[in-house]
């Protein structure tokens, strides 16, 4: 068999894999990139396969950069079945017509501009409707069903523990007699996420394709998240000012709701603020997949389960209200009531959520909570990342609110995690694949599984392939166009972060500034200054060498 890397490889996004095996070609997921522009404009290219051959898709979860090409991979011709867990199959019928709406509505704005410049108008990725369409080719099943696939194939999705239905994939293949078995961790989640389960344990492995979000990170408020939360709350409406939370509609929203409603509940002293803070909803897909996760109550832990059985409803309280309009949304930056503003995008890309960047980010009073993965490159990352000014909607607005990240939260398992879901394998893999991450989380990630548990780790790159039997991996002749597309938009999307870091240092070294500063601070402003010039002269002549 085969097994090729389209996406999530030296990356986070776009997670895509090809196994080929007894004449059937499976995707495992189909997602789209997400961050910067450059790499989002991966999701234009060419598919690196026929479209019509591929007889299966099999979707770990509903995250958009696992499943957002779907619509694209049917209207493209595909036919085949879309296995899933039942919660997937439910979030991916909001989510999906949600982004196709997205695309949209952006292929729209980006026209008005091109044809105002006379160029050539461009198409959506996909559409509404598009997406409306692929569901038909879902085929949800529940977590430990075994499905035999055509081509002596066999599937098993297990809780991963990440977001409402969330999967791990096990495959075995049997070829020439002699079965081997992978296993994809799609993201795995941390051991106590509220609402939901824990990551369920999976025993063997000979291949095993691993994610590293979090591959050299520690979640240092794991066991003080709420606590600091509810700090966090306090001091700021204490202060007069907002708390704005920007979330990933589906996943950390609900988790949040849930941790304000359990202390909601409680009659404590040092929590009873909570009770006259309104809580605000702002992004009409959260509100949708809310309903979802009311409806999926298989996935919830003891903890949730415990409060349903006593009749409440854990992602409801009195205080907290959805906003379902754009006037609903307005509203809330035009209140001067504190609160607490919970809003799309988790990465701060796209929704509502840049237009309450716009109007807190400048106030001092106010607090922007990060409680998920900041993708670089993203205007999440920047912020948290610690620029002073950053341009939303077109303005520049300067960073004066206090910005506190809580790790705690993310859907990710940290490196311990990571380590202790692998350290229950009674048989470890032959080789470890390491996915979904960046470099550098990858690179520490592998080491320690060397270290650990002495076992073959790769970090294949987009376009990389291998040869899988029974026992070994054999590397093939990559897809060579792959990995050139997706350096060169990286470069692209540095030389624009650049290019915003430089636009705002020209605008802060001003006359005043500069006056203020005494000779030797002054010096060392001077041969910082130098050295970039230096850096900058450097890379003109790399790119301006004449190629051989």
């Amino acid at each position: 068999m085969k097994l090729t890397f389209l996406g999530a490889a030296k990356t986070v996004t776009g997670s895509c894999f090809l196994l080929e095996a007894n004449n059937k070609h499976i995707l495992i997921d189909c997602g789209m990139f997400q961050g910067a522009d450059q790499e989002e404009n991966l999701n234009y290219e060419p598919w690196p396969f026929d479209v019509t051959k591929i007889d299966y898709l099999l979707l770990t979860h509903a995250h958009i950069d696992h499943s957002g090409k779907i619509p694209k991979l049917c209207k493209d011709g595909f036919k085949g079945k879309i296995y899933c867990s039942r919660a997937t199959a439910d979030l991916c019928a909001i989510m999906l017509p949600d982004s196709g709406y997205i695309q949209e509505t952006e292929a729209e704005w980006k026209n008005r501009k091109r044809l105002r410049a006379g160029k050539p108008l461009i198409e959506p990725l996909y559409t509404y409707e598009d997406a409306v369409k692929c569901m038909k080719f879902f085929e949800p099943v529940a977590y430990h069903e075994v499905v035999n696939l055509r081509g002596n194939i066999t599937i098993k999705f297990s809780d991963a523990g990440h977001m409402l239905g969330s999967s791990i994939l096990e495959i075995w293949v049997n070829e020439n007699n002699e079965e081997t078995k992978l296993v994809f961790t799609g993201d795995l989640g941390n051991y106590d996420i509220p609402i939901l389960k824990d990551p369920e344990r999976i025993y063997s492995a000979d291949y095993l394709i691993m994610e590293s979000t979090y591959g050299n990170r520690i979640h240092k408020e794991r066991e003080n998240k709420a606590r600091k939360l509810l700090n966090i709350i306090e001091e700021t409406i204490n202060k007069g000012g907002n708390v704005i939370i920007p979330s990933f509609a589906v996943g950390r929203t609900q988790e949040i709701i849930y941790e304000l409603f359990k202390y909601n509940e409680v009659d404590e002293a040092d929590v009873n603020f909570l009770n006259t803070v309104p809580v605000y909803v702002d992004s009409p897909l959260a509100i949708s997949a809310t309903e979802v996760f009311r409806k999926n109550l298989d996935c919830y832990d003891d903890e949730a389960r415990y409060y349903i059985k006593n009749g409440n409803n854990p992602l409801d309280f009195p205080s907290l209200t959805f906003t379902k309009t754009p006037e609903e949304s307005k509203a809330l930056n035009e209140d001067k009531e504190p609160k607490i503003i919970i809003s799309a995008s988790g990465m701060c890309e796209a929704g509502r959520i840049k237009h309450h960047l716009k109007h807190n980010l400048w106030r001092e009073e106010c607090t922007i909570l990060f409680v998920g993965y900041q993708a670089p490159g993203t205007l999440g990352r920047r912020i948290l990342d610690g620029a002073k000014k950053v341009k939303i909607l077109g303005e520049e607005i300067s960073v004066n609110a206090r910005i506190e990240n809580i790790e705690g939260y993310s859907g990710h398992a940290d490196q311990a995690g990571l380590l202790n879901w692998l350290q229950q394998f009674t048989k470890m893999p032959k080789k470890v694949f390491i996915v979904h991450g960046e470099p550098e989380a990858q690179a520490t990630l592998a080491k320690l599984i060397k270290k650990q548990f002495n076992v073959d780790v790769a970090i294949p790159e987009r376009g990389d392939n291998y040869e899988l039997t029974l026992h070994k991996a054999i590397p093939q002749k990559p897809y060579g166009a792959l990995k050139e597309n997706f350096l060169r938009l990286q470069l692209l999307a540095q030389v624009d972060a650049l290019s915003e870091e430089l636009y705002f240092l020209t605008k802060s070294l001003n006359k005043e500034l500069l006056n203020s500063k005494e000779d030797d601070e002054l010096m060392a402003i001077k041969a910082k200054i130098e050295d970039v010039y230096r850096a900058i002269e450097q890379i003109n002549q790399s790119i301006n060498k004449p190629a051989v």
